[in-house]
Order: structure tokens, then sequence, then C-alpha cells
């Protein structure tokens, strides 16, 4: 058996000695330890993908899928790409004129900037949740109900076959862990509430728009210690529903919350894997030396 085989039977995809592995070998080594969970599906996948802000390179040739209602924690450096790949998923780079994608971004086989496909449905689609809670300043239920009314997804009442927008709100709430919250507040402003329920709400709304996959962006990062167990808890249950792509540099939540970690340095692909074996049997230096705090 070739080396990079048994690296990926042993649950970890990673750079070979000589320097970082193509994308082929990239891609044959996360099928192989995908494989391994077998009641998954390829949702969201990076193809061969490198990212440029004008000349400079964000993303590094970089292959990696992720897998149907399990959690994919991308961890690394500040700057070594992480937020740049989440937001190319769903397209929300789109609004930055530098930037050039080569390669392929693709949902379920099909590629997210192909010129037939609507930036908004991708964004339907696949949801994202921000670093900073960033309600509307709108009242609660309007927080949740704006985005499915104007998208046709929802009305009141429920006409045309359309979902009912109250009952929209309340599920969206109570799947956010939300509802007994504010159940009786929800004309008050979404501005009013805490920073940890106002990620909720914000997680509610993304929620409301009926996405398969949720991307998150370092969802904790301005939470106190009570708010990000909600949060990562919240998370876990999502799952059973959801794809969930979450970066993070909080390691012990990557640990915590994740099924399969990422770990990328300076825009390449470093190693991937089951979250247990990448924190415990990492198979490179470098990326026991991140888990471990030794980075430098």
């Amino acid at each position: 058996m070739k080396d990079e085989e048994k690296n990926a039977m042993s649950g970890s995809a990673t750079l070979n000695s000589g320097g970082v592995s193509s994308a082929a070998s990239q891609r044959r080594k996360t099928e192989m330890i995908l494989a391994k969970d077998n009641s998954t599906a390829p949702v969201l996948e990076a193809d061969n993908v490198t990212i440029r802000y004008g000349s400079n390179a964000a993303i590094k040739d970089f292959t990696l899928i992720m897998p149907e209602r399990r959690i994919t924690a991308i961890i690394g450096p500040s700057g070594c790409g992480k937020s740049t790949l989440l937001r190319s998923f769903n397209r929300m780079n789109d609004f930055i004129d530098s930037l050039n994608i080569d390669g392929k971004f693709k949902y379920r086989g099909h590629d997210l900037y192909a010129a037939s496909v609507d930036p908004v449905e991708v964004r339907r689609r696949i949801g994202m949740v921000f670093q900073k809670p960033n309600p509307f300043p709108k009242s609660i239920a309007q927080n949740i109900a704006w985005g499915p009314l104007i998208n046709g997804i929802a009305s009141k009442g429920g006409s045309g076959g359309l979902r009912d927008v109250d009952d929209l709100i309340e599920k969206s709430l109570r799947q956010a862990g939300l509802w007994d919250e504010v159940k009786d507040r929800l004309g008050e402003s979404g501005l009013a509430l805490s920073g940890g329920q106002q990620q909720r709400l914000c997680i509610a709304r993304a929620l409301a728009m009926e996405p398969e996959v949720l991307l998150m962006d370092e969802p904790c990062s301005a939470l106190d210690p009570v708010s990000t167990m909600r949060i990562e808890d919240l998370i876990f249950e999502l799952k059973e529903s959801y794809t969930i792509v979450i970066v993070t540099h909080n390691m012990q939540q990557a640990a915590r919350a994740s099924d399969y970690t990422a770990f990328l340095e300076d825009g390449h692909l470093i190693e991937f894997g089951e979250t247990e074996q990448v924190f415990t049997r990492p198979e490179k230096k470098r990326t026991e030396d991140y888990v471990s705090g030794r980075f430098g």
C-alpha cells in the first residue's frame, strides 16, 4: 500500500514530506476517510481551488469535501484563508472586485459559480452566520420573517401554498433554542437581546430561509463561556438536519463540536481527518504543534 493510502486509512489526509500534496492526492485521501462514514454523502466540495486577491493567493491548490449532516471544523492561524474559503461557498466574496477563483466550488456536484447559477439561491440553500451577532434593527419577529417574506418562502396565513410566516418564526426560534426566552417579546427589537441571544437570533434567521447547509464563521468569538456552550450544544443538535461548516480559533470548541477537522496554514490544506484523530494522533508535526498550542 502506498504511503498516502496508509495515511488516509489511518484517518487523516496530509501534506507529504516533500511539500504540498496534489489536489488529486488530497481528494483520494479525503474520499478514503469519508468512506468509513458510509452514512454520509458529499454536499460541499472545494475542487483544486486557488483564491487570489489581486496577485496574492489566499487559498492555494485546495481540495476538500464536506459530508452531509456532519460538522466540519476549519482551523488554522489568523490569515491562513479560513474565512475566505468559507465565504466562497455561498458566494459572499462576489462583492470583492479584486478576488479571483480558479478551480470549482460545488454543491451536490453542481458548480456554484456556473453562469446559470443564481447567487441569491446559493445563499438561500447555504446559509451563513457571522463572527459578531448582526441582528437587523427590527423586531425579533421581523428579523426572522423578513427574508422568507421577500424571497417568497412564507406569507401571512400561508396563502398560495407558502409557509405561514408566524409558524416559521416559531419553528426557527425553537430550532435556535430561543423561543421560550422571547415568545412574549416578539415585538421588541432584536438589538435589545443579550449577545448570546442575538447570535441565536441570527442562527434562527438563517434557519428561516430553510437552507441545507450552515456556514459559521467563528460564531462564538464575541460571546462569554456560558453563551458559547449554548451555541455549541445548539450546533450539535442542528447537525441532525443540516450540514455545518464552522471556522474557529478555539481548539477546544473544534474538538468538542465537530466530526471532521481541516487544518489550514498559509492557504494550504495541511491535514484533514476525523476530529478525534486530528487532535490526538495527528500525522503532521505542524498539526500537532498547532492543536497543542506550540505553533510558531
